[in-house]
């Protein structure tokens, strides 16, 4: 974490001098209150009094500014130190691969980027204030106590071994529970953060009273970690306070003996001896408020560091030596060798297995098969969401390795099945494809995607404002701006993951229509485009130019929809149980 906060070397700097001067001035006023009362009350001089008092009146002031001063720093390091922090979490999540990202919830990400990053800015904020607080009033402190008398340093000092064992002692027992809240913590946004989301669903199915119940336990597990750490700690201070007020009551008795005896102590000199001791003893109980607090923290930090110290698993490539080596190739070519994957949770078992195919430029290449046959890995395996167990994947000619991540998601642009829209308008998402999109691209676009007649028919057409998360919108409709993006991105390389599942026939066929259309859109002819199309129905991709049927990560067969409904016995199945056949011969969906 030391890296985000050097760059504020300054302020975390200048927050400690000013505290610097806040100390002295909070050392220098027993000094002066004892000299008010041995030699202004005692002797009546009231004068000596006054003057004395406006002293310390101006010393206040000056250290309540240097305190001020010392806040207004340490604030500004330590809130600009979490919003780099912050940063830098975040952007990392954004560059995690996909099976980084399904090791680490989406519950414990928001976690980490809100309830860790304040436990390592209090950390921060702690250490510049208190801790040099502490340790200026800690030697101060002993040093003024030292020239009243040496019975009280030493008698304080010998009770710091009592104190520091007690502190180490519950500390050492709270240290693992803290991470254990985190966790706690965890699901408590796990569960939430799945509820909002499907809400709907909930609702739909009458399980409100279970996800109640099922909150309730993961905040029950949160509470009584918590209850656990605090109880613990909550024995802490009344131990310390015993040991603090014996030393008060020693230090009485010992100096109430001297001023008796006609030692060389006054009664000015006892009250500034417990007011330093109280100084003492109270910078030693914010040292354990700080460790603490850096106990809490380093749990924080690790899990912090769990993200920022991740591998980079996918990285750019060599992309210019690549390119040059390879030269002048067809644009819009796939070509796949040998290609296995499994997926790092289970490495043993392979979703595809020796997968070897080239898709041509400008073809459009539908993907059917059986749920669970690798369909979609097949084609996340494209822009390299997650990387090839085994065998080489090339685009346009040059491995998917060899290729800096923006340049070859530039060129394959995947359209998802459940479209993610945001908090803003039609024409904002649509333009979210490629942010220098002019508004007749965006138009046109929705044209192809055959949505432009719902939005116009909206209350305010492509300024119309989308809800969170789309739900303004059928499902259907959200697709087709989900497309409408995707088109406006003018790739290479087109690939809808069963993107137009929510779509009617109808629509779906008009989509197709004029994505094979030869008039020029936005500058480019989008049957030149290569297209890939995962659908469950044959009428989604029965003109296709080619069908590869896929069966337990295997390509069982390879054809037009003809061909297939001659050679491919799971073709036919699937065929015959969508569009079965009436008693003319003729398909009742057809």
């Amino acid at each position: 974490m030391l890296k985000y906060l050097k760059k504020y070397w300054y302020w975390c700097l200048l927050a400690p001098v000013f505290m610097f001067g806040e100390i002295a001035m909070d050392l220098i006023q027993p000094k002066i209150m004892s000299s008010i009362v041995n030699d202004g009350v005692l002797k009546s001089d009231v004068e000596l009094i006054l003057d004395l008092g406006i002293r310390m009146i101006l010393l206040v002031l000056f250290g309540g500014l240097c305190g001020t001063l010392c806040g207004v720093f340490a604030n500004l390091a330590t809130r600009r130190f979490g919003n780099d922090v912050r940063k830098a979490v975040f952007s990392k999540i954004m560059n995690l691969s996909f099976s980084q990202t399904d090791r680490i919830s989406t519950g414990s990400l928001i976690t980490r980027l809100s309830n860790d990053v304040n436990q390592v800015e209090m950390m921060v904020m702690l250490t510049l204030r208190m801790a040099v607080r502490s340790l200026c009033m800690f030697i101060g402190g002993i040093y003024m106590l030292y020239r009243i008398s040496t019975h009280f340093a030493l008698l304080t000092i010998g009770a710091l071994p009592f104190v520091m064992i007690g502190v180490s002692f519950f500390l050492k027992k709270a240290t693992p529970m803290f991470a254990v809240v985190q966790k706690k913590l965890d699901q408590v946004n796990h569960v939430m953060q799945e509820d909002v989301a499907g809400a709907r669903v909930v609702k739909a199915y009458v399980r409100e009273d279970y996800e109640l119940n099922r909150f309730d336990k993961a905040n029950d597990d949160l509470v009584d970690i918590n209850l656990r750490v605090q109880t613990l700690l909550a024995f802490m201070m009344p131990y310390m306070n015993i040991i603090l007020n014996l030393v008060v009551i020693l230090l009485l008795y010992i100096g109430a003996i001297k001023v008796e005896d006609g030692a060389d102590l006054q009664i000015g000199d006892l009250m500034a001896a417990l007011t330093y001791v109280a100084m003492i003893l109270h910078s030693v109980t914010f040292v354990a408020n700080i460790f603490q607090s850096i106990t809490r923290a380093r749990a924080s930090v690790a899990r912090l560091n769990e993200v920022l110290d991740s591998p980079d698993l996918i990285s750019d490539g060599d992309f210019e030596a690549a390119k040059a080596l390879v030269g002048d190739v067809t644009r819009g070519t796939i070509r796949f060798e040998n290609v296995s994957f499994a997926y790092p949770s289970s490495p043993d078992r392979k979703v595809l297995e020796n997968i070897s195919l080239e898709i041509r430029s400008g073809e459009t290449f539908a993907i059917l098969g059986t749920t669970g046959s690798g369909k979609s890995t097949f084609i996340n395996l494209i822009p390299r969401f997650y990387d090839v167990t085994e065998g080489n994947i090339y685009v346009d000619g040059i491995n998917v390795k060899d290729y800096e991540l923006h340049e070859l998601r530039e060129r394959v642009v995947t359209v998802m099945q459940k479209a993610e829209l945001y908090s803003r308008s039609i024409r904002e998402n649509i333009r979210w494809g490629r942010e220098d999109a002019t508004d007749e691209e965006i138009y046109a676009a929705a044209r192809v995607a055959q949505a432009d007649d719902f939005i116009r028919a909206s209350k305010d057409g492509y300024d119309t404002h989308v809800t969170e998360s789309g739900h303004s919108l059928s499902g259907g409709q959200k697709q087709r701006i989900s497309i409408a993006r995707a088109l406006v991105r003018k790739g290479e390389i087109l690939i809808f993951d069963d993107a137009t599942s929510a779509l009617d026939l109808k629509t779906e066929a008009a989509l197709h229509k004029a994505l094979r259309a030869k008039d020029t859109v936005m500058g480019s002819e989008y049957s030149e485009m290569t297209k890939i199309i995962i659908a469950q129905r044959i009428a989604s991709v029965r003109n296709a130019d080619r069908i590869m049927v896929l069966d337990r990560g295997k390509i069982l067969a390879i054809g037009t929809h003809d061909e297939l409904m001659k050679s491919c016995d799971l073709y036919q199945d699937i065929y015959r149980s969508q569009l079965k056949e009436d008693k003319k011969g003729v398909t009742a969906n057809e």
